[in-house]
This record gives structure tokens, sequence and C-alpha cells, in this order.
């Protein structure tokens, strides 16, 4: 928004420029007039008028793309409160900036002087005796000399005299039949909005001048020049005048009006001056259409796709497709854009944006001349593909699409539609199973641990779909079940979290929860030496901090990773300082809990007279910011080393027979990804009430020095979410240690798991 505004008075500021250079001193009045008009509007629309065509129109030379730069502290989505919130961190949301505070009073202060003076200028005309001349109502002002208009109305002062009231009539006439009073009356509103704007003000001083112009012009043909003139120059001092009424006697104006009248008229070939409004606004459209704003590509196409009709995104998905083609993109990566991925085929019901693009890669391979071989006319899995394509594609509308899916067709040939080595089963809740379709699914589980040819099982609804898999190893344990001295809750998730004695009191959990974090959060940048980032380059540095409250309430296990090891070090000190805690409790047992808190350091210039450094945290600057990525990934000390970095990665017990490292690695990683798949509690989306969309939990896990999976964490969008995870992680078989220079070493492993939820059908 302040980028907007900036942007309006840039605008105002070069019409203005170009009115002063080239169109000022003409006498084209009237043009002038709709010039200041026209202008004033277009400085308010030009900053969100984008077109695309103007966009492709200049060249990648003509368009420069800076980075985005942030003035003050980083607005926190939505999705960095949840990821925050997961952690454990209490964020307080973001107040209104004190600029819109500033904008909003003034605005509101200057709204009630603009009232003040329309209360004015009706007790004037109520309190003064007034006639009628035709149309025109005539107030006659006691003890006054003054002599204005407004609307209809004209105001005359009763000490002027007889010989000069005809004339200033005639001159007050043409205020109101040229409508004068509604320009003023728009500038003011204009001025109450962008009060701090002063190039309003000017504009409002140049249309003034138009209309005394404009009436000097008709007036002065009713009466002679010289009357005209004494009228002029007898002006009397005691002039009340209102911003929005036209005053015939300004002081400031009569010289300028003076010059005018006797101005020769300008030549008509002055006219192609105002073709300068040309260019000016085409540059200002290409420049507003070429601008990259900070956003990212895909929410801005999500903005376009909004305002198209299907047919318009399927033509933009077709050349999107045909550019591909041109530019070399292999063919699996025309069909991944075209909608057929392997998540897609799970999905029952795929969204609007791939149904559309489903529709326009078939145009695609239509107008290619791409076509399937129908086999010998048997019923193979890509004929029966094939047959459920060509349906889709005969529907029109996605919403057709939706309602052909709620047929019984539609479901047996989606079923039929699995590929080797997989079961798909169609069930309308997986919460209420009918007997039938339980029994179904208790058979396909049966069937894909029994039988050699089927290894995945992929069930779905109108809502949500889930993929089981189930790896044959008879070597392998299914279930590995561990009992834990030390049982860790997270800070999120826990029933009675870590407090200390002054906030114990508290009557709800969620109160201890912020009063703790606030007073780790104060503690951190109280006690935070800033000093010791004095060599480090100017900006924002991160430091990701954590530890451990232990049973006796003890601060153990501090880690932190940040952008130098000093920041690392001052941060693992004031943790380090914390007092003793009364410890948190799950189910009335005492718990060990992980907290982590990342902390956001300013390095201001060296240059600025300000101090150089500061800390800040969520309690005051409000600018926290949690990345889970570099969280989980973090190496919290010397002895684990990063899944991606270490040069003999752990090996799965189902890998041990593959040969080459990278193999293995990434046999590991499948033998992982199917363990989650096959164990994880999929109902768990439905009967928490999740909202529909993608829910990421990201974990971590450590594969210790002697194979076992050590260390689980994981964040959620909720904590059952969080448990699942955890429990899942933790039946994992042991492991052949990772080794790092010949010497075992404990690994650190990230393990992103993505839940699929959509929206419950409503009839």
């Amino acid at each position: 928004m302040l980028y907007s505004i900036l942007q309006i008075i840039a605008f105002q500021a070069l019409f203005l420029l170009v009115y002063d250079l080239f169109l000022k001193r003409e006498t084209f009045f009237n043009y002038n007039r709709a010039y200041l008009i026209i202008t004033s509007i277009l400085s308010l629309a030009l900053p969100f008028v984008k077109f695309s065509e103007l966009k492709t129109m200049a060249t990648k030379d003509m368009v420069i793309r800076l980075p985005e730069v942030f003035i003050g502290p980083k607005t926190l989505t939505l999705y960095d409160i949840q990821i925050a919130e997961q952690a454990g961190i209490v964020i307080e949301q973001p107040q209104t900036p004190i600029w819109q505070i500033i904008a909003l009073v003034g605005m509101l202060i200057a709204s009630i002087i603009f009232l003040i003076k329309i209360i004015k200028i009706y007790w004037i005309k109520h309190e003064n005796p007034k006639r009628w001349q035709g149309n025109v109502l005539i107030v006659q002002l006691m003890k006054s000399t003054a002599a204005f208009s407004f609307f209809n109305t004209i105001f005359l002062g009763e000490h002027i005299s007889e010989t000069e009231k005809p004339t200033i009539y005639e001159h007050e006439l043409v205020h109101i039949q040229e409508y004068h009073t509604l320009d003023l009356l728009y500038f003011e509103v204009f001025r109450i909005v962008f009060w701090f704007n002063p190039l309003v003000y000017i504009y409002q001083n140049r249309i003034k001048e138009l209309h005394e112009y404009i009436a000097d012009a008709k007036a002065v043909k009713q009466s002679g020049k010289s009357d005209y003139y004494k009228s002029l120059l007898n002006q009397i001092m005691d002039v009340n005048q209102v911003s929005f009424t036209n005053t015939f006697f300004k002081k400031s104006l009569i010289k300028k009006r003076i010059a005018m009248l006797q101005k020769s008229k300008s030549k008509q070939l002055n006219l192609l001056k105002y073709t300068l409004l040309i260019p000016i606004v085409f540059g200002i459209l290409i420049y507003t259409s070429t601008e990259v704003r900070a956003q990212e590509k895909s929410e801005v196409h999500q903005e376009v796709d909004q305002e198209l009709t299907e047919e318009q995104m399927i033509k933009k998905y077709y050349d999107e497709l045909v550019k591909m083609d041109k530019d070399g993109a292999s063919f699996n990566q025309i069909m991944e854009y075209g909608g057929l991925t392997e998540e897609n085929s799970y999905k029952y019901i795929v969204s609007k944006e791939t149904f559309l693009k489903s529709k326009a890669l078939l145009n695609y391979f239509s107008n290619k001349g791409i076509q399937r071989n129908s086999e010998n006319g048997n019923l193979t899995q890509n004929n029966i593909y094939r047959s459920e394509k060509l349906t889709e594609a005969g529907l029109k509308t996605y919403s057709d699409y939706r309602e052909w899916r709620k047929t019984k067709e539609a479901k047996d040939l989606w079923e039929a539609t699995a590929r080797d080595g997989e079961i798909k089963l169609y069930i309308e809740d997986f919460l209420n199973k009918t007997n039938e379709e339980q029994n179904r699914y208790d058979s396909a589980l049966k069937q894909i641990e029994t039988d050699e040819n089927f290894d995945k099982l992929i069930v779905a609804s109108a809502n949500t779909f889930m993929v089981l898999t189930d790896v044959k190893n008879e070597n392998s344990n299914s279930i590995i079940s561990e009992v834990e001295q030390n049982i860790e809750v997270p800070f999120s998730a826990v029933e009675e979290v870590p407090t200390l004695p002054e906030c114990k009191d508290l009557p709800t959990n969620a109160e201890r929860k912020n009063c703790m974090n606030m007073f780790v959060n104060k503690h951190i940048g109280k006690n935070f030496n800033t000093n010791i980032a004095d060599n480090l380059s100017p900006g924002r540095k991160r430091v990701f901090v954590q530890f451990k409250i232990d049973k006796e309430g003890k601060i153990i296990d501090i880690g932190a990773r940040g952008p130098s090891e000093a920041l690392e070090i001052e941060a693992k000190r004031v943790v380090a300082t914390l007092p003793q805690f009364i410890p948190g409790k799950q189910k009335g047992k005492i718990v060990v809990v992980p907290f982590s808190i990342p902390i956001v350091f300013e390095v201001k210039d060296n240059s600025s007279d300000t101090k150089n450094n500061r800390i800040t945290t969520d309690s005051d600057e409000k600018s926290v910011e949690f990345s889970p990525s570099e969280y989980v990934n973090s190496e919290w000390d010397n002895e684990i080393e990063s899944w991606n970095t270490v040069k003999v990665a752990p090996i799965h017990p189902d890998c041990n027979g593959v040969s080459s490292v990278l193999e293995q690695k990434e046999c590991t990683t499948n033998a992982i990804n199917k363990h989650v798949g096959k164990n994880f509690n999929t109902n768990l989306g439905n009967s928490l009430g999740l909202t529909a969309g993608q829910k990421r939990i990201f974990a971590r896990l450590v594969i210790g020095i002697d194979g076992t999976v050590t260390d689980v964490q994981a964040r959620a969008p909720h904590p059952k979410l969080e448990e699942e995870a955890i429990r899942v992680i933790k039946l994992l078989p042991k492991f052949t240690p990772g080794t790092h220079d010949g010497k075992p070493i404990g690994v650190d492993y990230f393990l992103p798991i993505v839940f699929q939820t959509t929206e419950p059908k409503k009839d």
C-alpha cells in the first residue's frame, strides 16, 4: 500500500510538471481544466493498472529486475505464524503500522475540517437575507464586502457598490453554469484522503486559477474591459475565503487574472502540446505492467487464473505446452505439466487446475498427431486409462467432471486404471465404511501382504487419498516396540508446560505457555551481547536455538545454528543462564520438553548514528521468522553429520544387498518413505477436522553411531499428527550406521511428510 501511495505522488508530480512547463500559459482554459481533472484520476488508477500485452512488448533488456527490498520488520504470513506456533513460540499478531495510524488520524481531522466548512456555508446562507433570481439564489451578506458562489447560490456583500454588483454577478454566474463547485469538492475529497500530499493542494490551486480565468473570459464580454479591470482593482481586504468556493475578491489571483485577460489567444497549433499526455501515460503503463513486485510467480498466476474463464485457462495452458515443446522440453516434462503425475493418479477428484491442464494436454496431443495404440482392441490398462481420459475430455466444465465422478462408471474406471503392482480402491467415507467396503479393504490389505504381485494399495474418496505400501522381507521385523526411559513431549503438545513460579498459578495451559514464552524472549533480548556482531556484514542474521528442559527443570542439550560461530556461542551462553523451571508434565508424569526459538539479529550499518546492532524476538519487534527446513537440518554438534553431506549414509536393512553407495542411499530413502506410508494412520486427517489442503509434517531424526533411531522430533499443524509421525518413525528398524572419513557417525535425517485432505463434499 505504501508503495502504491508513493507511485501516486510520483505520477502527480510528473503530470503537474508537464502542466506548468507546457500548458499553464496557454489560453485553452477548458482543456487545461480537463487535463488537471483527468490526470488527477489517472494518478490514482495507473498504479493498479497492468496489461500483460505491454509486458510482452518489453524485451528482457528493457526490464531490469532488482532484488526485493524490505523496509522495516518483515510481515509474518499465516504460514510463518502456524510454523512458529508448532515450534512452541507465541507470536503476537502484527499491529497496524504507525504510518497507517497517522494517515487515518489525519484523514479524520481533515474530514472534520471539511464538515465545519460545509456547516459554515449553510449557516451563512441561513442567517442572511436571500432572494431568488431565476434559478439562482442570491444571499446578501450583511456588513460584508465578500463575494463568492457555491453551487447555484451567489453570496454578495451589502457593502459592494451597486456599479460593481452586475459585473461580479455575471462572473459568479459563470462559475454556477460551468459547475465549478463540483471540481472544488472533488479536490476537497482528494485533500481529505491525501492530506499529507502537497501536490494535491497544488492541484486545487491550479484548478481555482482556471475557474477564475474561465469566468473572467466570459464575464468580460458582458461589460467593457476597463470596467472589469476597475472591479478587480477595487478589491476589499476583509475576504472570508473557503477552499471550495469560487471567491471573486482573491488578492493573490488579481494580478494573474489581469495578465491573462490581456494575453492574446493561443494559436491552435499549440493544442498539439496536449498530445504529450499520450506517451507519458503509455510509459507509465509499461512501467506498472512490467515491474516485478515481491511475490511468487505461482501467486501471480493464481490471481490471473481467477479472472479467466475455463476456456481461456485451457488456451493459456495449451500455449504454455506449445512453448515448452519449442524450448526443447522432454516428453515427461510436458506430461507432468499436463497433470499426468503419480500423485494425481492417486486422487479420485483432481483440482480444477489439473483438470483444465489435462484437457489442454489432450488438445496438444491431438494437434501433434500423438495417438495411443488400441492394442488390438483388448481391454488393457492403457485402453481403460484412455477411455477414462476421453470421457473426461468430453466433459465441458469442471463442475460436469465432478458430477460425472459421482457415477459408478467413473468409480469402476478409476479402479481399473491401477498399474502393475497396484490395487486401487474407492471408498465413500474412510471413517464410516460399509460392510462391503470394509470387506474389500481388508481383502486388498491381505492381498498386498501375501501376494508377491502386489505391493501398493491406493485408497481414495472424493475428499482425500492414502497410499499403503508393503515391503516383503522375511529378515525384517514389521513392528519394533521401544520403551524409552526419558519420554520427550514437544512444547507445543505437552499438557503442562514447563513454567516459572510466577506463572504456575495461571488458570490455563495456554496462559502459562504464553508467560513462559514471554520470559524466554525477554531474557534473550536483555542478555544477548549485540557487540559480538560488529564484524559481521549489515543485515538480518538468524540464529536457531534448541534446548531441552529436563525432569528437574534444568536446561540441557543446548544447540545453536547461526551465520557465525560467535553468534552460536553467544546464543548458547544466554540460554544457559536461564533459571531452573518447574518441569513439564504429560498425563501426570514429568517429562523432558524440547524447546526451540529462532532469534533475528539485526546488524546495522556502521555508518549509522544509532546503535549498530539489535536482537529481536517475537515479544518485542514481532519479526521472528522460523524456517522448518533450516531447523531440522541443523547440525547441532560435531558428532552429527547431515544426510546430504555424510560420505557413507546409514543403510536400511532392506538395502544391505545393494552395492553402490548412491543406490544404497536412494534405497534407504525409499524404504523409509514406504515405512511411513504403510504405518501412518491416514484417518487422522478427517477425525481431527483439519481444513482442506496439503498438511506438511516436518520430522527430524538422528540415526546414531549404533544404527538406532534417536532424537525424533516433529512439527505439524496438530499435536496428534506430531505424535503419529514420531510413533511411526520410532518403529523404524536398526540401520547399518553411517560413516564419515572411515568413522561411525550420527546422521541427521530430515523427513517431510505431506498429508492430503480436502473438504467433505456437501450435496
